[in-house]
């Protein structure tokens, strides 16, 4: 039965429980619109709570405004509050230099984020079904990826649950289907020059007629076990393997133990040195070839030299894998353009050396009314106005600096986010980090705050950042 199997995948990943509100985001496809029944079912039996329905206009369809007077409507008949959002997300692509998926997957989280904190909830669902994750661990296949990139979506990422992951797309047609639920169709989703839509369109079907008629389920459980075997190689370098992390030499270095190398599995020495790599390589992808070159410089019994990688030379320096960054800026900081200043709440501070100011006030209204007058404007953050972390300061990215950017689940370093965020290499240390009396990132400004200093309340009060540029 379709609802035991999405109960027995919110039980296995601890998605949610009696007392967890929940928010479901609608597009008013068939996928979303059979999440939002099935969570009012689970609602019902007191599996869960739901809160109400978030839907985001991207703007970049014809009949976007049509999917969201569909939405509103479903929301009205289900008698349940609904929070819609609207923002150019082509604009944002454009001014940003992203692609258009890229930039809309970054404003739904953000939205997300801002639906949770409007509802006062626990999480936001959203209707990734088994089907994606197959399409999704294709796509990386074919790109070429290891397991951090074939584990594709995660049941859990942050304060997003994906709680469909198990049921198959055709399952969730047939359950509105037999109960008469309308859904409206994406005509995007036949466009074959989106490369999802081909894996879904016309590679899955060939797959799936030639050699296995499981293939998607195949393909989805090849996908745990990828996620399973990169949290624990993730594990493994944060903990157990501390000599796995780089270390920096001087800047626009970073060096790896070769012992610690050599004395790791085959699996885990191979991920830190591409991890290392992928870190000075900037935008530049690593490859396979890059890391076996590495890896043949670590054995001492062999006769490779220095090569250059991808935006970097590699060498080995006494016991050391030794990565130094080829261009004029480097990756890991400048000490010429370092700065560090105070910044009082309410308050503002000049940072000459990034071209900006600062600001810090705090929010006369309510903490929905801030996330709302926010919505959509990256330079703007609002925080938990929280006393103990309220002693702020504006200063420069230093090695080794990491976060928890929302959503995510966990930590990245900085170096990755902004590599991810495609912030050109030369502007990179003139971002400004907001941070605490501890030090702890708060806002990378006009990007994104970290997960700790998330506004949970929507009543409580809050501190807004706003980053101009002079």
């Amino acid at each position: 039965m379709l609802l035991d199997r999405i109960r027995r995948t919110i039980r296995e990943h601890d998605l949610a429980g009696a007392r967890t509100s929940v928010v479901a985001a609608l597009s008013g496809g068939a996928d979303s619109v059979a999440l939002l029944h099935l969570l009012r079912e689970l609602d019902a039996a007191g599996d869960l709570m739901l809160a109400g329905v978030a839907h985001f206009n991207h703007q970049l369809r014809d009949n976007a405004g049509r999917d969201e007077d569909f939405c509103a409507a479903m929301a009205g008949a289900c008698e349940l509050p609904i929070l819609i959002e609207r923002e150019d997300v082509r604009a944002r692509a454009e001014t940003q230099g992203r692609s258009f998926e890229d930039a809309a997957s970054a404003a739904r989280h953000e939205f997300y984020g801002r639906a949770r904190a409007h509802f006062a909830a626990d999480c936001v669902a959203v209707g990734h079904t088994r089907d994606d994750q197959a399409e999704t661990f294709l796509l990386r296949l074919l790109r070429g990826a290891g397991s951090r990139g074939l584990a594709a979506m995660h049941p859990r990422n942050g304060d997003v649950i994906r709680p469909l992951l198990a049921c198959r797309r055709v399952d969730l047609t047939a359950y509105l289907d037999t109960r008469g639920i309308a859904h409206v169709e994406d005509e995007t989703n036949r466009d074959v020059d989106i490369p999802r839509n081909r894996v879904r369109v016309e590679l899955l079907p060939l797959l799936e007629a030639r050699f296995n008629p499981n293939v998607v389920d195949v393909l989805a459980n090849q996908s745990e076990l990828a996620r399973h075997e990169w949290l624990w190689m993730e594990s493994e370098l944060e903990n157990a393997n501390r000599n796995l992390e780089p270390g920096t030499l001087e800047p626009g270095t970073l060096s790896l133990d070769i012992t610690s190398l050599r004395e790791a599995p085959v699996a885990l020495r191979r991920y830190a040195v591409w991890k290392a790599m992928t870190r000075v390589a900037g935008l530049r992808p690593v490859s396979f070839d890059h890391v076996e070159a590495a890896l043949r410089l670590i054995d001492a019994a062999g006769s490779a030299g220095p090569f250059d990688g991808p935006g970097q030379s590699v060498q080995r320096i006494g016991a050391s894998l030794v990565l130094t960054e080829r261009a004029a800026d480097n990756p890991l900081g400048s000490k010429d353009n370092a700065f560090h200043y105070p910044l009082p709440v309410p308050g503002e501070v000049r940072v000459a050396e990034a071209g900006c100011i600062v600001s810090a006030e705090l929010a006369v209204g309510s903490a929905a009314d801030a996330l709302r007058a926010a919505a959509g404007n990256r330079a703007v953050a609002v925080v938990a106005n929280d006393a103990e972390r309220c002693a702020f300061a504006v200063r420069s990215r230093r090695p080794g600096d990491r976060f928890s950017p929302l959503g995510l689940g966990g930590w990245k370093k900085l170096q990755d986010f902004l590599v991810d965020r495609k912030v050109p290499r030369a502007a990179r240390d003139g971002v400004p980090l907001v941070v605490d009396g501890a030090d702890r990132i708060v806002w990378v400004a006009g990007h994104e705050i970290d997960q700790a200093f998330r506004v949970t309340d929507a009543s409580q009060a809050v501190v807004i950042l706003t980053l101009r540029q002079v």
